[in-house]
C-alpha cells in the first residue's frame, strides 16, 4: 500500500488531515517538522509515495523540506500546503518543480479530490488520452496490478540502422521526435491507446489498459492502419526535404497480460508484460515495411471490419508448443 506523508508542526491540522483521508486507499502518516519527515521518508522511501509538507514551520521550511525529499527519491509525489497569504509563494515553488499545492484552511471533500487529482495526474498524464485520463482521474485504482485481456501494438522503422548511420544525431533525434513519435504517439492518443513506451525506434501502444472498451482491438488495427497511412505521407515529404524515409512495419496481438505501475524508486511506468506483449513484438520483427501483422486472437475479432489474409507457413513463437497461425491486414 502507498502511504502519504503529512508534515505539519500543529498537531490540530495534522489530526484533521488524517481524519479527512481516514478513507483514502493508503496509509497517512505525520511528522512535526521538516527533519522529521526527511528521516521517515529515508527510513519507507518505497512505501511513501506522497509528501504533502506545510510552507512554514519552524527550522527548515516547506519547500527546503520537499527539495530535500526529492533528492532521496525524486519519484516522490510532492505537495506543498500553504495559507491564502503566501499563495504566490506556493505558485512559485510549483513552477520550480512540485506537484502541486494546496491551501489552508481546506474543505475535506475538496483536499481528496485535489491530492486524487495531483497523484494521478502526475502518473498518466504523459502516457494517455486526455478522454483516459478523466476516467481514471475518477477511479484511480485501475491502475493497480492486475491481469487484463488487451491489446498490444508495436511499431518499428524499417532501415534505422542505417539511417542511424548516415545522419547526424540531431537530425535523427529530430526526425524520431517529430515526424515519427510524435505523428504516430497522436494516432495512438486519438484511439485511446495507451503509449507504454519507445524502445530505441520502436513504440509500445496498450488498448484496453488501464481502462478498457468493447472496441478496443478494433481501435488497435484501426491505429495501426491510419498509422501505416501517415508514415507513407511523412516519408514523401521527408524525401523531399532530407533524404530521410519513413518506412515502418507493425505487429498486433490480444491476449491476457499483466499492467500496472512497476520500476525502481527512480524509474517507474505503467506497462503491460506477458505473451501478448512478446507475440506482438515478434510479429513486428517479422511485419515488413507498410505491413501489418496480427494474431489469431486480434484478426477473429475484427473480419467483419477490415480484409486478411493467413499467411503460410504458421509462425513458430518463442514460449508456444505449437506454430501460430498470422494474419496480414489488407485493408
Amino acid at each position: 500500500m502507498i502511504s502519504l506523508l503529512f508534515i505539519d508542526d500543529e498537531e490540530g491540522v495534522r489530526r484533521s488531515l488524517t481524519r479527512a483521508l481516514r478513507k483514502e486507499p493508503y496509509e497517512v502518516l505525520t511528522a512535526q517538522d521538516g527533519e522529521t519527515g526527511i528521516k521517515m521518508v529515508e527510513d519507507h522511501v518505497s512505501q511513501i509515495g506522497v509528501v504533502i509538507s506545510d510552507y512554514k514551520m519552524p527550522g527548515m521550511d516547506g519547500l527546503d523540506t520537499l527539495r530535500a525529499i526529492w533528492s532521496i527519491n525524486p519519484e516522490i509525489t510532492r505537495i506543498l500546503l500553504t495559507g491564502y497569504a503566501t499563495m504566490d509563494s506556493a505558485i512559485r515553488a510549483t513552477n520550480e518543480g512540485l506537484d502541486g499545492f494546496l491551501t489552508k484552511p481546506f474543505d475535506n471533500v475538496e483536499l481528496r479530490n485535489r491530492i486524487q487529482e495531483i497523484m494521478v495526474k502526475k502518473r498518466l498524464r504523459q502516457f494517455v488520452s486526455d478522454q483516459v485520463y478523466e476516467e481514471i482521474r475518477t477511479d484511480p485504482t485501475v491502475m493497480a496490478p492486475k491481469k487484463k485481456q488487451v491489446t498490444v501494438l508495436f511499431s518499428d522503422i524499417r532501415g534505422f540502422t542505417r539511417l542511424s548511420q548516415k545522419f547526424p544525431p540531431e537530425e535523427i533525434a529530430a526526425f524520431l521526435n517529430e515526424s515519427y513519435f510524435t505523428p504516430l504517439g497522436e494516432i495512438a492518443y486519438r484511439h485511446n491507446g495507451t503509449v507504454d513506451k519507445h524502445i530505441g525506434d520502436s513504440i509500445m501502444v496498450v488498448y484496453g489498459a488501464p481502462v478498457s472498451h468493447d472496441d478496443d482491438v478494433l481501435r488497435a488495427v484501426e491505429s495501426a492502419m491510419h498509422m501505416q497511412q501517415a508514415s507513407r505521407l511523412i516519408s514523401e515529404g521527408l524525401q523531399q526535404k532530407n533524404g530521410f524515409s519513413l518506412n515502418i512495419g507493425i505487429g498486433i496481438c490480444t491476449g491476457e497480460v499483466v499492467t500496472g505501475v512497476f520500476g525502481s524508486l527512480r524509474k517507474r511506468e505503467y506497462t503491460a508484460f506477458g505473451m501478448a506483449v512478446n507475440i506482438a513484438a515478434r510479429l513486428e520483427k517479422m511485419a515488413r515495411g507498410g505491413e501489418v501483422l496480427v494474431s489469431e486472437t486480434t484478426y477473429r475479432q475484427v473480419t467483419e471490419r477490415f480484409k486478411a489474409e493467413e499467411m503460410t507457413p504458421a509462425v513458430p513463437v518463442k514460449g508456444l508448443d505449437e506454430p501460430m497461425p498470422v494474419y496480414r491486414i489488407l485493408g
